[in-house]
């Protein structure tokens, strides 16, 4: 029997930053296997896993991506022993010091990322957040050694263990986006159980923080007839309760904005009240911030969905996820895919579904 907690805690506990994405690819490769027909690696190194419909052929397919790369830091020099580092995706710089790290040297060496004392900053520097031009990894070692084992283009990855929170809640770095890949894995032990018309593309995207390559580059070469982008979304805490936010432990959010297709949102409204699954709205009034934008501006255009996972503290070594979220976004995904009709693209119009609350 797969534990879900299990899978998750396992992805998010290995590196995978940005563009260099094989070491989480291969853990999540081993989990989705005995779920599909068929798996394989695009040549820009996304996961493309098909598990195919019952309907009759040409089956439409429905192509569900969910970004596997997480955020980090790189080697861009040294100074008496220390590294210095830019980031890979977005990173605030006050989350930084004291933080646990893996240097991805010619071995995996730990370190912490420290700061000088404030004294020693720039007068201007002095009594803030400090820049991460003035933040270091150290890593104990001595600076011949240090030379002799780290390079220049280094990756540095977090190494906060994930933490087993009160109300089945989880936290750790790489929540964003390797709790998505969760959720599909979840998606597809539902589908193990369900009949289902459509072909199933899941696919575990790479580079989203920084190009969405994988998302074009695996919509082009799927084709896919629709396409939905499983991501994560801010969830309400300190100083984060307005409109953009969503609360944790309610559900799933469905995404509603110019990357959403409104007639595929209406079919997991409907799919989700049908079911008593709880469910969110997530406002989205430009690019959604997540591959559902790659997706959707391909070749003609692929009508498009986004349902996220609400986690806290998002792009910090602590993000927080409910683990209810996360199993209902994958039963909700699997649903909606055992309903679609095989004709479901005939009724397909922008123009004719109206916002309710409008």
């Amino acid at each position: 029997m797969i534990e879900l907690k299990e899978i998750l805690k396992s992805i998010i506990s290995i590196p995978g930053l940005s563009g260099y994405e094989k070491p989480v690819r291969d853990v999540i490769t081993e989990a989705w296997k005995p779920l599909v027909d068929e798996i394989s690696v695009s040549k820009l190194g996304s996961l493309h896993a098909l598990r195919r419909g019952n309907g009759p052929k040409p089956r439409p397919s429905i192509l569900l991506a969910t970004h596997m790369d997480a955020i980090g830091l790189m080697v861009t020099g040294f100074k008496n022993g220390l590294l210095r580092f830019t980031e890979i995706g977005g990173i605030d710089p006050r989350i930084l010091p004291g933080q646990l790290v893996n240097i991805q040297g010619r071995k995996e060496i730990p370190g912490v990322v420290v700061q000088p004392a404030d004294y020693l900053l720039p007068p201007s520097e002095r009594g803030k957040s400090v820049n991460m031009h003035y933040l270091f990894v150290d890593t104990g070692l001595h600076e011949k050694d240090v030379l002799e084992q780290i390079r220049i283009g280094d990756l540095i990855s977090f190494a906060q263990k994930p933490l087993e929170l009160t109300g089945n809640t989880l936290a750790g770095h790489s929540l964003d986006n390797r709790a998505s890949v969760a959720a599909i894995t979840q998606c597809l032990i539902e589908l193990s159980h369900l009949q289902h018309a459509w072909d199933v593309w899941a696919v575990a995207t790479v580079q989203e923080e920084e190009t969405l390559g994988g998302a074009i580059t695996s919509t082009f070469d799927l084709k896919p007839d629709i396409a939905v982008a499983i991501d994560v979304t801010f969830a309400k805490g300190p100083g984060a309760n307005d409109w953009r936010t969503v609360t944790l432990s309610k559900g799933p959010s469905l995404g509603w904005g110019p990357n959403i297709h409104p007639h595929i949102y209406k079919k997991f409204e409907e799919i989700a009240e049908k079911l008593d699954i709880p469910y969110q709205k997530d406002y989205m009034p430009s690019h959604s911030g997540t591959d559902a934008f790659g997706m959707q501006v391909v070749e003609e255009g692929v009508p498009t969905m986004v349902v996220s996972v609400p986690l806290r503290y998002m792009h910090t070594p602590v993000e927080l996820i409910a683990m209810k979220d996360l199993e209902r976004t994958g039963r909700l995904i699997a649903e909606v895919i055992a309903r679609l009709e095989v004709d479901f693209l005939e009724k397909l119009s922008w123009d004719e579904v109206e916002d309710e609350e409008k």
